[in-house]
């Protein structure tokens, strides 16, 4: 993104912030907010303007810690405990105290700790304790040296070396104190968070209820898969991708199904669906085709931010709010739809949860090593192929790019991002991609 447009969209950002410039505003006289144009916003724009609009789900439940995994903490976590809760051996080994090889190095070995087994012994100058990896340090024990550092026999240990004082002795508290907040707010809840609390010894855990998402698609082409279909018409590939991704998010899905090319039933359905969910989701109907009424229907029932954006695929996509439900408007061709929902959906879905997160999608550099065709004007979204060619990474293209090709997206495992400025490329070329494991 050149400069001149980071500029023109923190201008935006700080005129909605300074004159409170509300979505109905935007909606009925686009011209009140300079360089908004709701017929062709720049991705980047995009995205920040709808996040001033979304409100995080304020919702709280408390659930079982087996049951939370990738839900979202509505809480900062505070450490009920110190972890760990008492000094222990971080080896199998034998503890002593530093001070004792002053003038030898062997020391009598006067007894064994098992960890879970701790004893009310301790060692004198002169002497060690035999010690399991998480056994409990014993009075008087200041170091603890792995049993392969030593010569054990006879019940006496001779020092090859030296160790430092306190080395593999794991301090009360040295992973986590008491009192210490382990995990903030708005982290999502992956295996390692739930083994980590489960390691202060809590069983609940109190998260922000889950995000309700309605979904449909429209178009009277459109045939559930199963069903025989007729020439001219198409499989609902959108309903499956688009079901996925909400499930891999672990959001609420509220199901609406495929919905015939009728404004009564649209707008029936979507007043429907403002009532029961915090999101609404739609593929099809938002481009300019005469039965396309998605945006007619919006414009009577709610306020729409924009329909278009400036990216290849995926430029007939809508964002507005019909009462307080946010809705997202997703082309109908099926690689657009997926794009539009990786690129835009996903990150304002993961604020509407409550997600301590930087939506930025991270962007690494590699090789192309095939040319590119592009046209300036529009950010483009090719999926590629990464590969790995005598010891580098290297990109290409999966072929064919057109947006009803979804094949496309099942070869490819990243994003190659091509930005508005950028012309042809040539092979040998840098480009950016975004790995798809980046919107998991």
């Amino acid at each position: 993104m050149t400069l001149l447009i980071i500029l023109e969209l923190v201008k935006d950002i700080f005129s909605i912030m300074a004159k409170k410039i509300t979505l109905k505003d935007l909606s009925n006289e686009p011209g009140c907010l300079a360089e908004y144009d709701p017929n062709a916003m720049q991705i980047e724009s995009a995205k920040k303007l709808i996040s001033t609009f979304l409100k995080p789900i304020k919702d709280t439940e408390s659930i079982n810690l087996i049951d939370s995994l990738n839900r979202v903490l509505a809480l900062d976590l505070v450490s009920p405990i110190n972890v760990p809760n008492y000094n222990n051996s971080a080896m199998d080994g034998f503890g002593f105290n530093i001070s004792s090889l002053k003038n030898t190095k062997t020391l009598i070995v006067k007894n064994t700790v098992l960890a879970g087994k701790p004893i009310n012994s301790s060692i004198t100058n002169g002497e060690a304790i035999q010690i399991m990896t998480g056994g409990k340090i014993p009075k008087g024990v200041d170091t603890v040296i792995p049993i392969e550092l030593v010569k054990y026999s006879n019940n006496q240990i001779t020092f090859i070396d030296i160790p430092k004082i306190g080395s593999n002795i794991r301090k009360c508290g040295e992973d986590i104190k008491q009192k210490d907040i382990v995990l903030s707010k708005g982290t999502q809840l992956y295996p390692a968070e739930l083994g980590l609390i489960a390691s202060l010894g809590l069983t609940k855990v109190k998260v922000i209820k889950k995000l309700k998402v309605a979904f449909f698609s429209t178009g009277d082409e459109i045939v559930k898969a199963g069903a025989k279909i007729k020439s001219g018409q198409v499989y609902n590939s959108n309903h499956f991708t688009i079901h996925s991704m909400l499930n891999r998010l672990n959001v609420e899905c509220i199901d609406l199904g495929l919905i015939p090319d009728s404004k009564i039933i649209i707008k029936k359905t979507l007043l429907k669906a403002s009532n029961v969910a915090d999101v609404i989701i739609t593929t099809g109907g938002v481009s300019v085709g005469e039965a396309d009424y998605m945006k007619e229907v919006l414009k009577e029932i709610g306020e729409i931010l924009f329909w278009k954006l400036s990216i290849k695929p995926g430029r007939p996509m809508a964002y507005g709010k019909i009462n307080n439900t946010d809705f997202f408007g997703l082309p109908g061709n099926p690689v657009s739809a997926m794009v539009t929902f990786y690129q835009i959906v996903q990150g304002a879905l993961k604020i509407c949860m409550g997600f301590k997160i930087d939506d930025a999608i991270p962007l690494l550099k590699v090789e192309c090593v095939e040319s590119i065709f592009k046209r300036p004007g529009r950010t483009e979204f090719q999926r590629g192929e990464l590969f790995q060619s005598n010891g580098e990474w290297k990109v290409k293209t999966t072929g064919q790019q057109g947006s009803g090709i979804l094949s496309s997206m099942s070869k490819a495992n990243c994003f190659i991002v091509l930005d508005m400025e950028s012309s042809k490329i040539k092979a040998g070329d840098m480009v950016n991609i975004q790995l798809m494991d980046s919107f998991i």
